[in-house]
């Protein structure tokens, strides 16, 4: 999907979160000069009256392009979205930071 698009249904491909998203891109509307890593499934945020509030639900991995949720169980994002599955698959080409983290969720 290009950027800009509208809503739709968000689905993260590890946990299965299944959730209405309002906006995919890297520039959510109604937000004054917010830009993005990554182009993201956004949400309003549901908690807050003010319209410039949103949530960011999920990305595409950058390896495989599975749409996953930015949870630590399903992703992480150093330079841009991977998920656990292909950063386990390729663990010694990520930093020792990154390493460690990952060590500590098995």
């Amino acid at each position: 999907m290009e950027g800009g698009g509208g809503g739709g249904e968000f689905s993260c491909r590890l946990c299965g979160l299944s959730t209405p998203f309002s906006y995919f891109g890297q520039k959510p509307p109604n937000t004054r000069a917010v830009v993005l890593l990554e182009e993201s499934y956004v949400m309003k945020d549901p908690f807050s009256p003010d319209k410039e509030k949103f949530l960011v639900l999920g990305s595409s991995c950058s390896l495989c392009a599975k749409s996953v949720c930015v949870g630590t169980d399903c992703s992480l994002f150093y330079t841009r979205r991977f998920c656990l599955p292909c950063v386990k698959e390729r663990l010694d080409q990520f930093p020792q930071q990154i390493q460690a983290e990952v060590a500590k969720k098995k």
